[in-house]
């Protein structure tokens, strides 16, 4: 059985063509594409590519200045925080929290709205595998065409997996028994109707948004179409640490707010979900309400 897409670019000694990640005594990160006859310049001096082609990862390197530089090829968050973009990129850590919530798995059939600079495209197409399908839709060109050129960077060749599509998704879906489908968008509520009928039963919806007016018309609507289990909405927050000896301590810099992931189950045909039991508080819904539901809400185009 073959190696899957980009495997061999993980592993073994470091290769022509292979990405490299050097950091320095400091901590930070110089990457670089290996070629054979190059040199790897810094204010610390140099050092010539064919020093690492054929190395093992993990190798050290010292410029001509006598600096130490550890060598590794970067990871995949390391990647989609460097590469080169169009639109902002979803963070590794909503991509994790993507991949886990929204149960993404091998062989799945996935829809994705919003491909941005690729970087949630490239964590899909590794979870999901040779044997799955991405259908991405972005609605600009030049988006699209920066997306795919840091895709096929990162797996060194197209992915049999991917098929990307220009244009809006409620115009142009026409995917069918699609298993996860994942939006990153300003107004993914315009969506829920072509997706409700792309998604399987028992399929997952999962929406990004970035501000708390679109995470709460994004919720009420999943709950207004009717097709959907109760959503579930949340937000992470990255905090790293300090350990050295006794002095342990949270860092002073975190990764805080990046954006909303909301997960809904598409529920079968004709079904509706047991009536949830909660208890908002006085004046959620008050007269000056204009959510989907509402009076002012329901007659809007």
């Amino acid at each position: 059985m073959s190696e899957p897409t980009g495997a061999a670019r993980r592993r073994g000694p470091f290769k022509v063509g292979d990405q490299v990640q050097l950091t320095d005594p400091k901590g930070r990160h110089y990457t670089f594409t290996l070629e054979a006859g190059k040199n790897f310049h810094t204010h610390k001096g140099s050092f010539p590519h064919d020093e690492l082609i054929g190395a093992p990862e993990g190798s050290v390197v010292r410029t001509t200045g006598n600096v130490a530089y550890l060598a590794l090829r970067p990871l995949l968050p390391d990647y989609v925080l460097s590469m080169p973009r169009g639109a902002a990129v979803v963070y590794p850590k909503d991509a994790g929290q993507i991949l886990a919530f929204a149960d993404i798995f091998p062989g799945a059939r996935v829809v994705e709205a919003g491909v941005g600079s690729g970087s949630l495209s490239t964590f899909l197409l590794r979870a999901i595998g040779d044997q799955g399908m991405l259908h991405s839709y972005e609605r600009r060109e030049d988006f699209a065409e920066i997306a795919q050129q840091n895709v096929e960077r990162y797996f060194g060749e197209p992915h049999p997996a991917w098929q990307l599509t220009v244009g809006d998704l409620q115009d142009n879906l026409s995917d069918t028994d699609v298993d996860r489908v994942v939006l990153d968008m300003l107004a993914p509520w315009e969506c829920l109707e072509a997706v409700s009928k792309a998604l399987v039963p028992g399929g997952i919806l999962c929406a990004y948004v970035a501000t708390t007016t679109q995470l709460a018309r994004t919720v009420e609507s999943i709950r207004e179409i009717g097709c959907f289990a109760e959503p579930q909405p949340w937000e992470s927050m990255i905090r790293n640490w300090h350990v050295e000896g006794l002095a342990v301590r949270p860092d002073h810099r975190m990764i805080g707010h990046t954006g909303f992931l909301v997960t809904a189950r598409r529920l079968a045909d004709g079904v509706e979900a047991p009536l949830r039991r909660r208890r908002p508080a006085k004046g959620a819904y008050g007269e000056d309400y204009d959510g989907p539901g509402s009076q002012s809400g329901s007659s809007r185009g």
